[in-house]
């Protein structure tokens, strides 16, 4: 009997071997490998040559990728709250069994399916001062005034961006809210209402704590996804005005393709710690809570 056990113990084991392949392969391989290049100055073509931290120590002293940082985090700081706020609130909005709110799910969740790099262009050109369709219907609407031009500057062009990349992904947000508001017990609403409980009291008390699960997956995924954001960026300004929206996976872009590729393999190292940080604190700070819950 207790040979039995023990085979049945170490049965899972061989079956880690697969998953244990896979993550070697496409994770902790290309990592080591990518902090390895990130020590040399290989060109992508030529014999790459040991460096050291030179790499790093240019790119904290560049101004332009110092300035890449600080729009890589605003444009996070925006996007990821904004698209957990908004997901919740489409998804409490039309969490009602009906015809029109299924139909209305499915039209706020198509852009999330899109090419946000198409997303970009499209907009590009609706947001053209003089030919743009939302510039044609503000000037009818409000008069000349309204033609702004709001790719020119540097804040508006990033609120810009910010805006766009929610609009498109909110849907995406909200389906995952939704599939976490499946799981809250209708007796429970019922039993609040009959102790006299408000909306506000049954939302704080009993959808926001079954939501936390959902809640945890969108905040991890938008915070990764906001932070290497790149394709709605450059369909949309190209980083620009000169390099006022510019992010670092531009950045990362354009000095790999400018035959610097071990030094921006060193940028892709900074921008892995830059996702790795917030999001290891997030998700330490969610158990913690749920520990002393």
């Amino acid at each position: 009997m207790t040979a039995k056990r023990a085979n049945i113990a170490k049965t899972p084991y061989p079956m880690l071997v697969p998953a244990a392949l896979l993550f070697g392969m496409f994770f902790a391989y290309p990592l080591l490998r990518g902090i390895g290049l990130s020590l040399t100055d290989w060109d992508g073509i030529g014999t790459a040559r040991f460096v050291g931290l030179d790499n790093f120590l240019e790119f904290f002293g560049d101004r332009r990728a110092l300035r890449d940082v600080s729009n890589t985090v605003l444009f996070a700081l925006g996007s990821a709250p904004g698209l957990v706020l908004a997901g919740l609130a489409l998804a409490l909005l039309i969490d009602r069994p009906s015809r029109f709110f299924r139909a209305a799910r499915t039209v706020i969740y198509l852009p999330a399916i899109a090419s946000p790099l198409v997303m970009g262009y499209v907009w590009y050109f609706l947001l053209q001062p003089g030919r743009g369709l939302i510039a044609r219907a503000g000037r009818s609407a409000f008069g000349p005034s309204f033609a702004f031009d709001w790719l020119s500057g540097d804040s508006s062009a990033l609120v810009l961006l910010v805006a766009v990349n929610v609009w498109q992904y909110a849907g995406m947000t909200m389906v995952i809210f939704l599939a976490g508001l499946q799981a809250v017990p209708q007796e429970m609403y019922e039993a609040a209402r009959l102790d006299g409980a408000g909306a506000w009291t049954c939302f704080r008390k009993i959808t926001l704590p079954f939501l936390i699960p959902s809640m945890k997956v969108n905040v991890v995924t938008n915070i990764i996804g906001s932070l290497s954001v790149f394709d709605v960026v450059m369909g949309l300004t190209e980083g620009g005005p000169g390099y006022a929206t510019e992010t670092l996976s531009i950045y990362i872009m354009r000095k790999c393709f400018g035959s610097f590729t071990g030094y921006s393999t060193a940028v892709a190292v900074v921008l892995f710690l830059i996702i790795l940080v917030p999001t290891a604190v997030y998700l330490r700070a969610v158990r913690s809570s749920e520990f002393e819950r």
